[in-house]
């Protein structure tokens, strides 16, 4: 399987939170080579599982979730102009000039208009403008029989291949997780009779909004373990010094009150004993990940933490290191092809 390919394609599936339910289907299809067997739900989630054949066998549950932030159209206005309101965590100040695609019956292309800096009036030029006073421009005269209020927008950025093994696309967040348990699983699968534990997949919707996707799909599974695959903040010049991630630092294995301290022991001990980069990224409470949902599911998950430095989150243009996706993904596959289902305190 060709990494860069694999997010390509994974980018290109629009999967605003609560419309990911087309690019669940396709998703689903991309892992049904490496499963028993692979479904979408009602909710949208991929649910995937890899049986060892052994009785008594405990589970293994890989997550990582497919929506990805965006916008809902509120209203058509004359001259093709929409008004939207944001989906997930958006930062106005660099929607201005930004490109975007309205999820229509016919996917239509269209603008984020911005003040020319000649028309501004004193003082406007440093204030952020709120999104509920910003507009899309499709240009379409007919625009009010052809969009509805409800639309989902989705950023319009294409993958971009920057120099040292970097890519830069939008909704990367979390789609190089999604490519990194496709990539375990691929492993995986060809060493099935080995295996001691049960793998199931779960990608998961609404981790944007709500985690519903982690918390309902984690119920059905029913695993005894979880590992949540997410990204973690890249350290860029302008950003903090502490709590970020060097892109080719490998795996950020997550430590704190959220994950199982005999489980993360154990997948540290892997990336050890396998020469697998890693840093340890303590989490004192809440890791706003899938991981704070699943942990409570049913009678209490042990989880796990394993994420990818990315530069730029919840933007149009975030960048990962394809090493680090790689990196990820051999962590999990060599743990799962060891584990019997046994940890320390």
């Amino acid at each position: 399987m060709q990494l860069e390919q694999t997010l390509r394609t994974l980018c290109a599936l629009p999967a605003v939170s609560g419309f990911e339910m087309q690019a669940a289907k396709a998703v689903a299809e991309l892992f049904r080579p490496y499963c028993d067997s692979v479904d979408a739900d009602k909710n949208g989630n991929v649910i995937g599982s890899l049986s060892c054949g052994k009785e008594g066998a405990k589970t293994v549950l890989l997550d990582a979730h497919l929506d990805q932030i965006g916008f809902l159209v509120t209203e058509v206005l004359d001259g093709g102009f929409l008004r939207f309101a944001p989906v997930g965590g958006v930062d106005p100040r660099m929607l201005l000039g930004g490109e975007v695609t309205i999820l229509a019956d016919e996917p239509l292309y269209g603008v984020v208009s911005c003040m020319p800096p000649h028309l501004l009036k004193a003082g406007e030029q440093n204030k952020a403008v709120p999104i509920d006073q910003m507009a899309i421009d499709t240009g379409l005269l007919d625009a009010k029989s052809r969009i509805r209020v409800g639309t989902p927008i989705v950023f319009a950025q294409q993958p971009i291949k920057l120099a040292g093994g970097q890519l830069c696309s939008k909704c990367l967040d979390d789609r190089a997780g999604v490519a990194a348990i496709l990539l375990a699983m691929e492993k995986l699968h060809a060493a099935k009779d080995k295996l001691k534990c049960n793998v199931a997949v779960l990608i998961s919707t609404q981790e944007e909004v709500t985690e519903l996707g982690a918390q309902t799909g984690a119920f059905t599974v029913q695993p005894e373990y979880a590992i949540a695959v997410d990204v973690t903040h890249g350290r860029t010049p302008d950003g903090p010094s502490d709590g970020v991630f060097d892109l080719g630092s490998g795996v950020a294995v997550g430590m704190g009150p959220n994950l199982h301290r005999g489980f993360t022991k154990a997948l540290i001990k892997t990336a050890k004993a396998n020469d697998i980069d890693y840093t340890l990224e303590i989490m004192e409470g809440n890791t706003g990940t899938n991981a704070w949902t699943m942990q409570i599911v049913g009678r209490g998950i042990a989880m796990g933490l394993l994420s990818i430095p990315e530069k730029y989150m919840h933007t149009p243009v975030e960048v990962v290191k394809l090493s680090d996706v790689q990196a990820v993904a051999d962590l999990m596959a060599e743990f799962l092809r060891g584990f019997d289902g046994e940890v320390g305190a």
